[in-house]
């Protein structure tokens, strides 16, 4: 301002003054070089702009302005947003006690104590001289972030496993704040159409087609550069009904031992989970011994039945009920032969085990089976004493469904069928209709007008054992 001026005094005096410079001509210009220098000496002037200032709510600002050779002429400050008069010189006219006014060196210092949004704004600096001299600096409030839980999903939501929900999460500040989303176990979120992504942009996260994996704790996180940074957490909870999971279906373990059997459920809310066997709920004791494990909507449920006992086997239920449902898995627990080689701890077998215990137990039956029908033909062939072939026969008959009809005589040594009949008692008629008698235990016979020759009996029932040895001894090598 005070170098335009100049620039018009010498252009005055370059109108003035023609070509031709006189003495008279050179002592005016040097009289207007000289008031020109004494005006600009004597007049005030702005030293430096007034800085724009940054503070965050609640702090302290200070706006300087520096005015050189004052002399008599004043300082104010004024607030142009609110168009009010804030300092004259010395004296604060506001009534806002919040304002404050220092000088020192030249420089004016307007204080603003603990500033408020309302602060935010131009500030005038401005010298009372004609024409009156100003000039302007912005002070910038700033406010940190922060969530406002009314407008936003609270802390906790529930939904139904495979319907939509929506959280949202607002919040104010200034500059105003951007809103991400993010899983606190650090999983990815789900977001349209099954896309997944580790943060999600937006005040609204939108879940479609909500599965329990998507259950847990969400952080809404809000920041627009101004520390500290907020955040909610928001715990999404999915409800479905109860679901078991069973390992073993079948458990098989020796009499005597120690047993255990284990099940898996899935449910939300929390389900209530026992076990139960012969329509009685199990509880902890020294013959039983319960353990679940919990996380989050899983749970592993575990029964040790201790010294199994032959009321110890059957079926056992894992039952887990909530609010929406109910469900139960069955564990049959059977016994197997205890093994021949010693072990410190016996555990539970698969039907496999079972299978491969049952097959020499049957090769030593059969082969047992075998050695008594072996030991039965010698006696039939090579003792001479009153033995009936037909006992013996018997027990062949029933071991073949062939030889089911046929008919069985008592033998006798020397070929007497009427010496058979001495043993009857009550003087019967031998072969009568009513007769009545008694028979040595094991020994069974029946009577015939006609029996056959004893030899050729013998011999046809020889034959027939031998055949079954054979097929017997085939079996046991199998």
């Amino acid at each position: 301002m005070f170098i335009i001026t100049v620039i018009k005094l010498l252009l005055i005096a370059l109108n003035i003054f023609p070509s031709r410079f006189t003495n008279r001509r050179i002592m005016f210009l040097i009289y207007m070089t000289n008031l020109v220098t004494h005006v600009m000496m004597d007049e005030p002037r702005f030293a430096q702009p007034i800085p724009n200032v940054t503070v965050a709510v609640g702090r302290d600002a200070n706006l300087p302005c520096v005015v050189e050779h004052l002399g008599g002429y004043k300082v104010a400050w004024i607030h142009i947003d609110r168009q009010m008069i804030l300092t004259i010189h010395r004296h604060v006219i506001s009534r806002i006690p919040r304002y404050s006014i220092t000088y020192t060196d030249n420089t004016w210092l307007l204080h603003v104590n603990q500033a408020h949004q309302d602060d935010r704004g131009y500030y005038m600096c401005q010298v009372n001289t004609n024409p009156m001299i100003s000039q302007v600096g912005y002070l910038q409030v700033v406010v940190p972030p922060n969530i406002l839980d009314i407008e936003s999903t609270p802390s906790s939501v529930a939904v139904r496993e495979n319907q939509n929900i929506n959280m949202t999460c607002r919040a104010d500040g200034f500059p105003t704040p951007k809103i991400i989303w993010r899983r606190e176990d650090g999983e990815e979120i789900a977001v349209e159409k099954k896309k997944k992504v580790l943060v999600y942009d937006g005040d609204v996260l939108p879940l479609t087609k909500v599965s329990r994996n998507e259950m847990g704790a969400y952080l809404c996180i809000a920041t627009n550069g101004v520390p500290p940074s907020v955040s909610k957490r928001i715990i999404l909870d999915v409800e479905f009904s109860p679901m078991i999971w069973v390992p073993n279906q079948l458990v098989g373990a020796p009499a005597g031992t120690d047993v255990t059997i284990d099940c898996h459920t899935e449910a939300h809310p929390k389900a209530i989970i026992y076990w139960v066997y012969n329509s009685v709920m199990v509880l902890p004791s020294k013959k039983y011994k319960t353990d679940y494990t919990e996380n989050s909507y899983r749970a592993h449920m575990k029964l040790t039945i201790r010294n199994l006992q032959y009321g110890d086997f059957g079926n056992y239920r894992c039952i887990s009920k909530n609010s929406l449902g109910e469900t139960e898995g069955s564990i049959r627990v059977y016994e197997i032969p205890l093994p021949s080689t010693p072990s410190k701890q016996v555990t539970h077998t698969t039907v496999e085990s079972r299978e491969s215990n049952i097959i020499p137990a049957l090769r030593n039956d059969t082969t047992k089976s075998l050695q008594t029908d072996v030991y039965a033909m010698k006696n039939d062939l090579y003792t001479g004493s009153g033995s009936s072939l037909a006992a013996s026969g018997s027990s062949s008959a029933a071991s073949s469904s062939s030889s089911s009809s046929s008919m069985q005589t008592s033998l006798l040594p020397g070929g007497a069928a009427g010496n058979s009949l001495s043993a009857l008692s009550g003087g019967a008629t031998a072969g009568g209709p009513g007769s009545k008698g008694s028979l040595a235990i094991g020994k069974s016979m029946f009577y015939t007008e006609r029996p056959p020759n004893e030899y050729a009996s013998a011999a046809a029932g020889l034959l027939h054992r031998l055949s079954w040895l054979l097929a017997g001894l085939i079996l046991a090598a199998l």
